[in-house]
């Protein structure tokens, strides 16, 4: 019984109560280079919305792969800089 089970999603990723096909998933699925290539974006406007913008971004990321990677692009892009958001930071709660 191959397939996707449609617990396994978050409800954003599901269509009329059924779970979202492979190509659409891959497109709405946060992985890391993806989440660092929105972050840049966000980073090329640098204003309070583009900040608000990143913090959600990156409460997906957390939910999706841990603290550690959070940690990671914030030092890595520098967000405790031009943001001012912090390591060690929970954003796991900013979009229930």
């Amino acid at each position: 019984m191959g397939g996707v089970s449609a617990r396994a999603y978050p409800p954003y990723l599901m269509l009329r109560n059924s779970a979202i096909d492979a190509y659409h998933l891959k497109l709405l699925t946060m992985t890391p280079q993806r989440a660092r290539e929105l972050i840049q974006q966000q980073l090329q406007f640098g204003s309070g919305y583009n900040r608000n913008a990143v913090r959600l971004i990156l409460a997906e990321v957390q939910r999706e792969h841990g603290q550690a990677l959070v940690d990671s692009l914030i030092r890595t892009l520098e967000l405790d800089e031009k943001f001012d958001l912090a390591q060690g930071t929970d954003f796991s709660t900013l979009s229930k």
